[in-house]
């Protein structure tokens, strides 16, 4: 497989070209556009198990069916990156059914239990409009055009799963302690969301995803845009949140230390000991959290009582230069 130079893709995408195919990528482009397919695929897939564990709680038939159908439109989701991930030369079932719970790369948030109807509604009003935020813009400013084309649709799903949860905040909010319910989910679940978005700009690693097109904002922009809603929005509920909008700096500021230390068995965040580097967050992203492997068993078990165990592929014996699996 022939692939363009450096110079030749950012031509293309001087001119306003999208890019269509693999013979269009330099190599740079075509490994970063893995990376970033594999969290969005990832993040889809195991909100699926994270969810379904919280769906259990529901409080009538309705509501449960309401969150099974959000939990389709997940796994709808993961199977367009997949899918996709598999036309760049990447083995599908491999990346799903072999790999070992450690190396799936979505957000830390998933790793902790969501375990009431009420916190999968504060999860659908937060961490979906994180998903809306982070994929909307890759549909507005996305330079690859099979993934910006799919995006027309998942866009719109995006934008329902978190109008469900707000519809439900505003609903248990209204009930006999479920304003308090609520305080105690956001309370832990507001600074995770933030996390969602990545190292701070100064720290960012890829810097390729902007200047090709992965997307159009950085992450701390991204944070920007997120909060330019929720903060709102929880306003409006009169719940505490440990975040403003500063007139002076035209930006939302984070009260409390950021990054923090999390104690996932407890859901608490322990901000009375101050703010942490970013190499401690990124070993307790990559250590992952309580539910990983449970999650992760729950997509591959089917996978492995029909073909048995296997031996659990670490990410770099699937993606090893040309995609294939080892």
């Amino acid at each position: 497989m022939t692939h363009a130079t450096r110079d030749q893709l950012l031509h293309r995408l001087e001119e306003g070209k999208l890019v269509e195919s693999i013979d269009q990528m330099s190599p740079d482009y075509l490994e970063g556009m893995k990376r970033i397919l594999t969290v969005s695929a990832d993040t889809e897939l195991i909100s699926a198990p994270a969810y379904y564990l919280a769906a259990q709680d529901a409080p009538s038939t309705n509501a449960f069916v309401s969150a099974m159908g959000i939990i389709q439109d997940e796994l709808g989701h993961a199977h367009i990156a997949y899918r996709m991930l598999e036309d760049l030369g990447v083995n599908k079932e491999d990346l799903v059914y072999r790999r070992r719970p450690q190396d799936f790369k979505y957000p830390y948030a998933f790793d902790v239990p969501l375990t009431t109807w009420t916190e999968l509604a504060v999860a659908n009003a937060l961490y979906d409009r994180a998903g809306f935020v982070l994929l909307g813009d890759v549909f507005r400013h996305g330079k690859f055009g099979p993934w910006k084309r799919a995006l027309a649709k998942v866009d719109k799903e995006e934008s329902f799963h978190l109008r469900h949860g707000e519809t439900w905040m505003r609903k248990i909010n209204e009930r006999p302690g479920g304003h308090q319910e609520l305080q105690r989910a956001v309370d832990w679940m507001f600074p995770l969301t933030l996390e969602w978005f990545g190292l701070p700009d100064e720290l960012k690693r890829h810097k390729e995803q902007i200047e090709y097109g992965f997307k159009g904002n950085t992450n701390d922009q991204l944070r920007q845009i997120w909060m330019s809603t929720a903060v709102p929005f929880l306003n409006e509920l009169k719940i505490e949140i440990p975040a403003h909008y500063d007139k002076s700096e035209g930006k939302y500021l984070m009260d409390f230390p950021f990054p923090g230390r999390f104690v996932a068995e407890e859901k608490r965040w322990l901000f009375e000991e101050g703010s942490i580097g970013w190499d401690e967050v990124l070993r307790r992203w990559k250590g992952r959290g309580p539910r990983n492997k449970e999650f992760v068993d729950n997509v591959q078990r089917g996978y492995k009582e029909l073909f048995g165990n296997g031996n659990g592929l670490g990410w770099s014996e699937i993606i090893d230069g040309d995609g294939k699996a080892n």
